[in-house]
């Protein structure tokens, strides 16, 4: 079963945070601001913080901007993720992985399924790696924000946690560039 070992040190990792959206100002950001909440309380690292319309190429841009920054680890992207024809996140986000998760949106799916039941099937939330970095698109509710956080993302960036961790493979990322 999971856990936390507290005989190892707590590393922090640096994210940044995007907000998909038409409408959101920096004053009525309520996911992204549920999730630099969470970042903050975590003790990790705001790296950056964003809102961008629904534009699958600005949304592109921006992502492949935080992966190449050498100062970012983490990318976590809030709206976006729903089956309306603006509704552009997932694709950007696939435009940019080198690999997906893809038990990230199971397991999403499972946490969600907890607390709206059936209408979990309406979001299209995923996660990938590209350069190094770590992305995930999560919906534009608050709660779900949270709910992902909580069940999936605080533990997985905590190098703490056991049996094991996305922070411990880090490093390991992007060793296929490396290779001669």
């Amino acid at each position: 079963m999971s856990r936390i070992d507290q005989s190892r040190e707590f590393l922090p990792v640096r994210i940044a945070v995007l907000t998909v959206s038409d409408t959101r100002t920096p004053e009525d950001d309520r996911s992204g601001a549920a999730l630099v909440e969470r970042i903050e309380q975590a003790r990790h690292v705001l790296a950056d913080r964003r809102i961008l319309p629904d534009e699958r190429e600005m949304i592109a841009e921006q992502l492949r901007r935080w992966v190449a920054d050498p100062d970012i680890d983490v990318v976590l992207t809030t709206g976006g993720t729903g089956l309306t024809g603006r509704d552009v996140t997932v694709e950007a986000h696939r435009d940019v992985y080198e690999k997906e998760i893809d038990a990230f949106g199971t397991i999403f799916a499972l946490v969600s399924w907890q607390k709206i039941g059936t209408s979990a099937v309406q979001s299209r939330a995923t996660a990938g790696v590209a350069g190094g970095t770590y992305l995930f698109a999560l919906p534009g509710s608050p709660s779900a924000c949270r709910d992902a956080w909580d069940a999936i993302l605080g533990p997985q960036f905590d190098y703490r946690h056991r049996p094991c961790n996305f922070v411990e493979i880090l490093p390991r990322l992007d060793e296929h560039r490396r290779r001669k």
